[in-house]
């Protein structure tokens, strides 16, 4: 993002705000939509990071930082959804649907579906991390700036988050009656 634009947005400036939140709404959204796993909450969760930064701009310390900060203000607005649905112990079978973004070609709909199942046990914080590491393609370094946790800490729930997803799909694969992705009848 450029530092003028941020700046001029700090002072006030409605329409270089609305530039830079146009620059980062699809990115924020498919982040969103990656821990979230739902469409109408990841965009609720973009749209209340954008609300946040507008409302906290003028706090910002470093204009530099700006992409960075919404993330991590996305991270917070994501665990805050989380926590709502868990709060209405919502258990709604999604239909699926064109996701907006690219789903994994190599994965069977089986697969996915167990994958999408493992993902959704993680907390938060795990999930942040993996989806920023995995599907957005940050450095540990570019995570630990984003979300201002020491490198150590990325490392460690990258790391912890990776083992709960291969434990989750493992305890899937135990499942009484559960037929293995790649098994027969």
């Amino acid at each position: 993002m450029e530092r003028d634009l941020v700046q001029r947005a700090q002072a006030g400036d409605r329409a270089a705000f609305t530039q830079l939140a146009e620059a980062l709404t699809d990115q924020l959204f498919a982040v969103a939509y990656r821990m979230l796993r739902d469409t109408g909450l990841a965009e609720d969760a973009a749209q209340q990071a954008l609300l946040t930064a507008w409302r906290k701009l003028p706090q910002l310390r470093e204009p530099d930082r700006f992409e960075a900060w919404c993330h991590r203000l996305l991270v917070n607005a994501c665990r805050d959804e989380m926590s709502k649905a868990r709060r209405r112990d919502l258990k709604l079978e999604l239909l699926h649907t064109a996701a907006p973004s690219t789903p994994d070609a190599y994965l069977s709909i089986e697969q996915r579906d167990q994958l999408e199942r493992a993902f959704r046990r993680l907390s938060a914080e795990h999930r942040a991390i993996i989806v920023l590491r995995h599907y957005q393609s940050w450095s540990t370094a570019e995570i630990a700036r984003a979300l201002d946790l020491p490198i150590g800490t990325v490392s460690s729930r990258l790391h912890y988050g990776m083992s709960a997803l291969r434990s989750a799909l493992d305890a899937d694969a135990r499942e009484p009656g559960h037929r293995a992705a790649g098994g027969g009848a």
